[in-house]
């Protein structure tokens, strides 16, 4: 399992969902064993395309909002937050390392020192490093082993998952979040927090694909033995579909939305030809002029574009090589795996049994909130809580194995 038990905090925890369509903020509180959300924000997205910041300050005012609203409920007043996002073409790298540690106990230092070796291994100035997440220890050669502390040899290694976006338009996320007046705490990609907040511990070990099907990006990440060993991001999403549609049938983006809101789908029906929607057009003032059209063509427009992103999936998830790891299980989160028929499709795409993703880690939230589209907004709670991620080395430290006061400074950081 990824999550440790919660850790003690002495205020908040604040989790903010950036989208290509929504903004989302949730405020937490832990009592004993228990998370509880206080406070719940959400707004119509701005400035923000395909997960990316387009309009600074349209993106700070949306952000504004949704933190006002969230503190308001919650009674807070929020600092700092822990920011999820899948902008910036999040990418993944998996890298092999090791370390001398001259026959005594691995300690939290030697990890600390390793771990560290494994994130300097990310060295592309172009990139941010979002995640460091070891998926594995190994002692002279002896694998597959998850907590090396104790236990004894001459060299200790570790495999780690390295996540990292384009470092601009991270820098840029977070000046707009600086404008809000606020710090961020961490950033974690879209379908790693869903993850987290919608498996159960034996998906995450036998092996699981999450898909987050966002407004203006899709995310995926595969987990398994208890981590995310994964992800990826094609610049699709749901957004495109209502494009398709206001294109297809010649009517404004906002009947296009409701349009497939209500009455969309990806997989016919036998009553769809006898069903008639009346479609507004562009440019049109009166109703009288609107555009009548069967179900069926409203259907014949969502499909192709779901199939074509479905076979994205597939195809990114086959070029990895974690096609056969990730097992035959996929769960769907985001706003776009609430559309009709969009299951039955990904199982038919995909070839795998596939499930929808709600928030099961957190209380607190109603029906509105506790559905696929806020799974990456609770898993950002469960972030804070406490992954199992590779610790960071203070400032000023190398993570190299070598030097006296390199040792002596992991020597007082752990004893004093």
């Amino acid at each position: 399992m990824s999550l440790r038990k919660p850790r003690a905090r002495t205020g908040p925890i604040a989790a903010l969902d950036i989208g290509s369509t929504k903004i989302a903020c949730f405020v937490a509180r832990t009592e004993g064993e228990v998370t509880r959300v206080v406070g719940v924000g959400h707004q119509v997205s701005r400035g923000v395309r395909a997960g990316a910041i387009v309009d600074m300050e349209a993106a700070a005012e949306a952000i504004t909002n949704a933190v006002s609203a969230a503190e308001q409920i919650a009674g807070e007043t929020l600092k700092s937050v822990v920011v999820g996002t899948s902008c910036g073409s999040p990418s993944s790298q998996t890298v092999a390392v090791d370390l001398a540690i001259a026959g005594h106990e691995v300690s939290d230092a030697d990890l600390r020192r390793v771990t560290g070796n494994g994130r300097a291994l990310q060295s592309m100035p172009a990139r941010k490093l979002l995640h460091a997440i070891p998926v594995s220890y190994s002692i002279d050669g002896s694998r597959g082993i998850r907590d090396p502390r104790g236990m004894c040899g001459e060299r200790l290694g570790v495999n780690m998952h390295l996540v990292s976006a384009d470092a601009g338009a991270m820098r840029n996320l977070e000046a707009v979040i600086g404008r809000c007046h606020l710090d961020v705490e961490n950033f974690v990609v879209s379908p790693y927090a869903a993850g987290l907040a919608s498996l159960v511990e034996d998906e995450m070990d036998l092996g699981v694909t999450v898909v987050d099907l966002g407004g203006g990006v899709t995310s995926m990440a595969v987990f398994f033995d208890g981590h995310a060993i994964w992800t990826d991001a094609i610049p699709v999403g749901g957004g495109h579909v209502t494009s398709d549609i206001a294109r297809g049938l010649s009517t404004p983006l906002v009947y296009a939305e409701r349009m497939k809101t209500l009455f969309g789908s990806c997989m016919t029906a036998g009553s769809d030809e006898r069903e008639v929607i009346d479609v507004p057009l562009v440019g049109e003032e009166e109703h009288d002029h609107a555009n009548h059209v069967s179900k069926s063509l409203l259907t014949g427009i969502i499909r192709p574009r779901m199939e074509e992103t479905f076979e994205l999936v597939r195809s990114r998830l086959e070029a990895s090589g974690h096609h056969k790891t990730a097992g035959r299980r996929v769960v769907l989160t985001g706003g776009g795996s609430q559309l009709n028929g969009v299951r039955e499709l990904a199982a038919t795409v995909l070839d795998k049994q596939v499930r929808l993703g709600r928030p099961i880690r957190i209380q607190g939230l109603s029906d509105q909130t506790g559905g696929p589209a806020f799974a990456a907004c609770a898993g950002l709670v469960a972030h804070a809580l406490g992954p199992q991620e590779a610790p960071r080395l203070a400032p000023g430290t190398t993570g190299s194995a070598g030097g006296l006061f390199n040792r002596v400074g992991v020597w007082l950081r752990e004893n004093l």
